[in-house]
């Protein structure tokens, strides 16, 4: 087995061994137009990108996340339909994972607000209230940088 090629290309044992998966979830997932090979060998290999590799990490992100597949596919192809840049996709992922996230634990805490003393739930909401203020200011800056395009 030759090692990794010159321009960061990988064979299939090489990406499935850095990824942490088996050849044949990678033969699935190429099957499926989750990833696909940057090119073919002349015996026919199929070579695979260092940004597939980021790809297959995001792809793992989103199944922990228990997104289904088609899921994934349709928000990798967003993704990659509006920016093709690999860092800019896997911080939106991340972006995307961390939100959704944050919105199950809201959902969660809530009812065992209801449940504190007032003066306990004011000091929980003046420990969580600058952090969150930030929070949404930063996503307000995102938003109007968007907008005013």
């Amino acid at each position: 087995m030759m090692g990794i090629m010159s321009g960061n290309l990988f064979r299939i044992g090489e990406l499935a061994k850095a990824a942490g998966i088996s050849e044949r979830t990678i033969d699935y997932y190429t099957k499926l137009g989750l990833i696909s090979p940057e090119k073919r060998t002349l015996k026919n290999y199929r070579l695979y990108s260092s940004e597939t590799l980021s790809t297959l990490e995001r792809i793992n992100q989103l199944k922990q996340e228990k997104y289904t597949l088609d899921e994934i596919k349709e928000r990798l192809d967003r993704w990659k339909s509006v920016a093709d840049d690999s860092e800019m996709t896997e911080k939106l992922t991340k972006l995307e994972i961390q939100m959704k996230q944050l919105e199950r634990d809201v959902k969660e805490l809530n009812p065992l607000l209801s449940e504190l003393k007032p003066s306990q739930a004011k000091e929980v909401l003046a420990n969580i209230l600058p952090k969150g203020a930030a929070c949404i200011e930063s996503l307000q800056i995102l938003l109007n940088q968007f907008t005013s395009m």
